[in-house]
């Protein structure tokens, strides 16, 4: 059956099978061995598996569903309408390394759109065992233009509201239920029956469609309950994830694969799968030692038997775990301990090292394991034009196996000693977006051999965690530049002024990127000193640089020599004429610590807290207006306050009181008592404590910033500190 280049007479209905008549057409024609066609949803923008012919479902399992921005290739085909071909396992590691992560096998693969000129209809993926080389010119045309009729067909099916379904893999063979019919066969399963090893027949769902006696003893299962049952649900101990990936390898590839596993009794046997289009044949015999077999091929391989040594291939419930891992990860600090955690135990690694480069030198980001740092930090700031392993990653993009010491000098010879103490190396590049992005260096402490199913799987995880890397490294960018942003922003120190002593604290949030609006200042004036707290909406660099300009506002006004409530005033109308959209929340304090005096504006700003030289400690509630940004025409009122030498005055943000599942009022209660309490300790070492209570426990959602004011004596000691 060929590619027709124009749309099928068949009409799509609700009752013939369309789809997998296009799909099988197509693989006739370029000789697939399998593939998928996807249907476009319309709400959500979802690709719904409708049919596969040639593989289990169940290998595509986690691409049922696939949304129009996943990096899978049916999606780009689609979304990019144009044919996507992946040449083998190391390019599907490079370019899709969750795909290539959970099917790590030799298989090229072909997606195409299925599309008009005006609307989305779908997508195919098309793989093939091996190909020497990609398409040829006819082969995507043919593809391309049964695709491009398909698309006519649902087309013409939409507007005549006729539903297309899901349909039945039509390469499927259908499992034998009894003994064949005529005499010739029934000799044959005669013939099979007397052979001294096992034999049983597979289907692409591993259902048993016969076995003979020997199987059967061999497996300790009669032949009544091997027949129609998947092979590892009649054997539960032949349920593991590295004989799963055998049949899974031979499918994909296409080519005899071997396991040797033990029986609950200890025996082992060694099973060697021969895979076909339609299924499997599987040969079950008791092991004996290495030999060539009857076609010439090396001896099966073994997976050891999970009781003896945990398995150390990646299974898919692992790469989802991972992914989500990897999701969550925020800095660099937290890509290299997961991978510490959670790869290097898996792939046998006793050590790790993730490597960066700027400005034409190596970056060591991070490493665990190592017994002497210094072995891996004295490659920070080489030169990549250097010639060693790592610089070599980092410049090509391709991975390095070094598997012994001697084989790391005789590749890289100015290397005359074993750089970390160990045997054997990983070098794996990370690739984000086509681009490297860091490489990941596993260290063995003993020679290890790196098959080609390890080396697939080690390139496509470091695909995944390539991802999160490139994520962490902006993150960690934007981060140095919130601290510098904030820094600037904020006085480094308080100034000295007569009669008053000053100490002031900033905490960041510890969600988001430490960085928020709140901020603090205190400013000398003719006698005295003006006193601001404030916290402008938002934990991000716009309410950071918000936060500068009503910080400089408040300056300006206070050395215009404006009262306190006609700084806020002023500074209200700034806000709203700057059209940020944003409020922000102020405390405004003129001091003259010689008069005894103290006068008050709050804008919508938790109120201050007072503590007498007696001791006692009272919230000063007075009168204020709203936030700033909201109301232009908004009055401040000032309010009058004593304050006695002594007297200490504790102005805070919000973040300083309100905790999750804590009434406001009750903790503000809380804050006086510790006040009454420590309120007589030097200034830094009563800050100190404050933020540090606060600090304790949960994670904070919102910043703290606190700066106290103590009245003195003009001839008493003065003394005054800035965040510390």
């Amino acid at each position: 059956m060929g590619v027709v280049d124009g749309p099928a007479s068949v009409p799509v209905s609700a009752g013939g099978p369309v789809l997998s008549l296009a799909l099988t057409s197509m693989m006739e024609a370029t000789q697939a061995q399998s593939g998928a066609l996807y249907l476009l949803a319309a709400d959500p923008p979802v690709l719904e598996m409708a049919v596969m012919a040639g593989l289990p479902r169940a290998f595509a399992a986690p691409w049922e569903r696939v949304t129009l921005h996943a990096r899978v290739p049916v999606a780009d085909a689609l979304r990019e309408r144009r044919l996507v071909w992946i040449g083998g396992e190391e390019e599907m590691a490079r370019r899709y390394p969750r795909v290539a992560v959970v099917l790590p096998y030799p298989f090229a693969m072909a997606a195409l759109p299925v599309a008009t000129a005006t609307a989305a209809y779908g997508a195919v993926f098309l793989t093939w065992p091996s190909r020497s080389s990609e398409l040829s010119e006819d082969e995507r045309r043919r593809l391309a233009a049964a695709c491009d009729g398909l698309a006519v067909r649902l087309e013409r099916a939409a507007r005549s509201n006729l539903p297309v379904h899901p349909e039945p893999d039509l390469l499927a063979a259908p499992a034998v239920g009894g003994l064949p019919g005529t005499l010739g066969a029934l000799e044959a399963v005669r013939m099979v029956a007397r052979l001294p090893y096992g034999l049983c027949s597979l289907d692409l769902d591993g259902r048993v469609g016969f076995a003979n006696a020997a199987a059967a003893g061999l497996l300790g299962v009669p032949v009544s309950r091997l027949t129609g049952d998947r092979l590892w649900s009649a054997v539960p101990w032949l349920a593991d994830p590295a004989y799963e990936d055998r049949y899974r390898a031979a499918l994909l590839g296409q080519h005899p694969t071997s396991f040797v596993a033990a029986r609950p009794s200890g025996d082992r046997l060694s099973f060697r799968l021969y895979p076909s289009r339609t299924g499997l044949s599987v040969r079950v015999d008791r092991t004996r030692p290495p030999s060539r077999d009857e076609d010439g091929e090396a001896a099966a391989r073994t997976v050891p038997p999970a009781v003896d040594t945990p398995s150390r291939l990646v299974s898919l419930s692992q790469v989802v775990s991972l992914t989500g891992a990897l999701a969550e990860a925020v800095g660099v600090r937290d890509v290299v301990q997961l991978v510490a955690d959670e790869i290097a135990p898996t792939v046998g690694a006793q050590a790790l090292a993730v490597l960066g480069s700027g400005a034409g030198r190596m970056r060591v980001l991070g490493h665990r394991g190592y017994a002497e740092p210094r072995a891996v930090e004295r490659f920070d700031g080489m030169p990549l034009t250097e010639p060693t392993p790592g610089t070599e990653v980092l410049r090509t993009g391709m991975p390095v196996f070094l598997e012994s010491f001697e084989e790391l000098r005789r590749r890289y010879p100015l290397r005359e000693e074993t750089p970390d103490g160990f045997a054997a190396w990983a070098f794996l590049p990370l690739i984000a977006s086509g681009r490297p992005v860091g490489t990941c260096v596993l260290a063995y402490d003993a020679p290890h051999s790196f098959t080609t199913d390890e080396r697939a799987v080690l390139t496509s995880l470091a695909g995944l965690v390539a991802q999160a890397l490139d994520r962490a490294l902006l993150y960690d960018a934007k981060h140095r530049l919130a601290h510098g942003l904030q820094a600037a922003l904020l006085p480094h120190t308080l100034p000295s002024l007569p009669g008053l002593e000053a100490a002031a604290r900033y905490l960041p949030a510890t969600r988001g990127m430490d960085i928020g609006g709140d901020f603090y200042d205190l400013v000398p004036t003719g006698g005295g000193a003006a006193a601001v707290i404030g916290d402008v909406q938002g934990h991000n660099v716009t309410a950071a640089g918000l936060m500068g300009q009503v910080r400089t506002a408040v300056r300006a006004y206070t050395a215009a020599g404006q009262a306190p409530e006609e700084v806020m005033r002023r500074t209200n109308r700034l806000l709203i004429d700057l059209g940020t959209e944003l409020f922000a929340s102020c405390l405004y304090l003129r001091l003259t610590p010689g008069s005894g005096r103290a006068v008050l504006a709050r804008a919508g700003h938790p109120p201050p807290l007072l503590r007498r030289p007696d001791g006692e400690v009272r919230v000063l509630r007075s009168a204020g207006g709203p936030l700033l940004g909201i109301d232009p025409s908004a009055g401040y009122p000032a309010t009058e306050i004593d304050l006695a030498p002594g007297s200490l005055l504790v102005l805070y943000t919000d973040g300083l009181v309100e905790t999750p599942g804590v009434d406001p009022d009750d903790a503000l209660a809380a804050l006086g008592r510790r006040l009454a309490t420590a309120g007589d300790l030097p200034l830094d070492e009563l800050a100190d404590r404050l933020v540090g209570h606060a600090a304790d426990g949960e994670e904070r959602a919102d910043d703290i910033a606190v700066l106290l004011l103590r009245a003195r004596e003009r001839n008493g000691r003065v003394s005054s500190s800035g965040p510390g």
